[in-house]
């Protein structure tokens, strides 16, 4: 019997907290991260049966997910009917250089669609043809058209869409708890520990299974997309102290339009919707640059070269004052300015009065996507720890060294499903559950040390510098010396955070989460500075000035762990179902396409 308390968390009737001051609760399966991921996985389980709680540190009509603005792939046809799933998972392993793992590019494409006919059941508004069939325009990349959208605001509508299915049964969601370590006993989850951030009440829950739905590690970037608390290397951390292993930590996709202004929202996106209606790139001399990197495909060249281009431009001392290129729209009819690219009008207008219809844009390359995360099996991304699964941007093995726009939301829903599938078989055949008190003890003094600590540094501030460091030595272009030197750098960084007090105030405990914000971002920037320094290639999104050519002997994934470090795991070969595809010469023209 379940009961709610004042704090609005439901709580466990008949059990009482082994610390006073501490919150219990407990649940057959925790999820962790009420984004569009955390929610499929959550739906799944209540559909079956399955007791199931979801908690995230922020709200969860703001995930990132709602940030997703181009669409989600599936072969279904709708628009060019020879498309299909090995279609989609041959353009998948292409555009990733081949480092992604078959399996789970085949898991993704085969089930794509399917993800598309539930998310239409539950009420879905995608856009359609005057006949009634879902739309699908085509990305970068994508050898027929095969992503359906709703307008700029697919990823909102999703999580809209997710949201309401799980209101509808009934699932329990709790969007202000920061969980900061995974319970482990014998190699096995038993659960988790963290806080509530507005009142600081310590928070134990007892879980035989916990899904991990937190979100990558593209906050430690100087510039990037995702906001203040979010993507700041949490799954990563809480994944690695719990025996879990990150994969493709250096492989990260940086965006080639970040905004520079306000300091505040700097890395914020202009959409390469932008560009795919026209927009035009020049540096400072007035130079449209892209004629000396892709003069065939211009600014409709793939993500990871335009991106290039501008840091390219910028280095060489082509950029703007403020260490930025242009981006300028202004050539275009307002009226199409309006009509197709809203959300950057308004959001220019928001954060720096600036009228994209008369103006151009200062942006530069922008952290944007992690396609690297928790080590995860294909079959259902269990990570090798007993009862511990990740999903969504937290895992890993389907983007490699370059993300097919388009795959990122449909991923979510593929693997949500599967792995609540599994988690569910799994709670049901567990028969004993160990609860390790030296586990919960570790975590609650971990906590109580940063409130009770009289250190001397600030989170906030070591954030900044973490950031500047990451941004200086593991940006779109990486040296050995410089990933030499930004490790050198980290290591002072991490001592310092040794001194690091919260100071909670009557507005809450967000400074107990930038505390562990920061902890999070610390594991994932060592993560990836040691695989960065161990890819000695160019491949992808991975560029390395000293190693400028693609080696075939690194084609596999690099995993990282705090004991081990860094070791090296080959990878299958691609099945026969999709291999040819895969490596037949795909199609660069850039007729009828947008960009990724």
């Amino acid at each position: 019997m379940h009961w709610t308390d004042r704090t609005g968390l439901p709580s466990v009737a008949g059990m009482t907290a082994p610390n006073a001051s501490e919150r219990l609760l407990s649940t057959a399966v925790l999820v962790i991260g009420t984004g569009g991921a955390g929610l499929r996985a959550a739906i799944e389980l209540a559909q079956r049966g399955v007791d199931v709680l979801a908690v995230g540190k922020r709200r969860k009509h703001d995930a990132h997910t709602t940030l997703a603005a181009g669409g989600i792939n599936a072969a279904l046809g709708t628009m060019d009917p020879e498309d299909s799933w090995e279609q989609h998972a041959a353009d998948t392993l292409r555009e990733s250089y081949h480092l992604a793992d078959p399996a789970i590019v085949e898991t993704v494409a085969r089930n794509a669609a399917r993800g598309i006919e539930e998310l239409e059941q539950w009420g879905m508004p995608f856009a359609r043809e005057a006949d009634g069939r879902i739309s699908q325009r085509f990305f970068g990349a994508h050898t027929y058209r095969r992503t359906a959208y709703a307008g700029d605001y697919t990823g909102l509508e999703i999580q809209r869409t997710l949201m309401r299915r799980a209101a509808a049964l009934q699932v329990p969601i709790v969007d202000t708890v920061y969980i900061t370590r995974l319970l482990v006993a014998d190699g096995t989850i038993f659960g988790a520990y963290g806080f509530d951030i507005v009142d600081g009440t310590p928070v134990q829950i007892h879980a035989d299974a916990v899904i991990l739905a937190a979100g990558g590690h593209t906050r430690i970037w100087r510039h990037t997309s995702s906001r203040r608390d979010e993507n700041t290397g949490d799954a990563f951390r809480l994944a690695a102290l719990a025996g879990a292993r990150i994969r493709d930590a250096e492989l990260v996709q940086f965006h080639p339009s970040g905004l520079l202004e306000p300091d505040d929202a700097a890395g914020t996106l202009v959409s390469e919707a932008a560009r795919g209606e026209g927009g035009i790139l020049t540096n400072a001399l007035g130079e449209r640059f892209m004629e000396r990197y892709d003069p065939e495909r211009m600014e409709l060249s793939t993500r990871d070269r335009v991106a290039l281009a501008g840091y390219t431009e910028i280095a060489e001392g082509r950029g703007t004052e403020a260490g930025g290129v242009y981006l300028d729209v202004s050539h275009l009819p307002r009226e199409q300015i309006l009509r197709q690219l809203p959300r950057v009008y308004r959001t220019l207008i928001d954060l720096q009065m600036l009228d994209i219809t008369t103006t151009k844009m200062e942006v530069a390359p922008t952290a944007h996507y992690s396609m690297g995360g928790v080590w995860v099996a294909a079959e259902d991304h269990g990570t090798g720890v007993d009862g511990l699964y990740a999903i969504g941007e937290a895992s890993s093995g389907l983007h490699g060294a370059n993300r097919l726009g388009g795959n990122s939301l449909v991923e979510l829903l593929v693997y949500g499903r599967i792995t609540g599938e599994h988690a569910a078989d799994y709670v049901t055949a567990r028969t004993e559950v160990r609860r390790d008190p030296e586990a919960v003890a570790e975590a609650r003094d971990e906590m109580q040390s940063l409130l009770h600590e009289h250190g001397t540094e600030s989170a906030r501030r070591l954030q900044r510098e973490l950031r500047d460091l990451m941004s200086a030595h593991a940006g779109v272009v990486r040296t050995e010396e410089g990933l030499q030197q930004g490790l050198r750098a980290l290591a002072e960084l991490e001592a310092r955070a040794q001194h690091v007090t919260a100071h909670p105030d009557i507005a809450g405990y967000d400074d107990l989460a930038h505390a562990f914000d920061l902890l999070g971002s610390l594991l994932a920037a060592r993560a990836t500075l040691e695989s960065a320094l161990e890819r000695r290639e160019t491949r992808g999104a991975h560029n390395r000035a000293d190693y400028p050519a693609t080696d075939p002997a690194l084609q596999g994934n690099f995993v990282w762990s705090p004991s081990a470090g860094v070791v090296f795991e080959p990878l299958s070969p691609a099945p026969e179902s999709f291999r040819a595809l895969a490596e037949a010469a795909s199609d660069d023209s850039v007729d009828g396409k947008l960009v990724e």
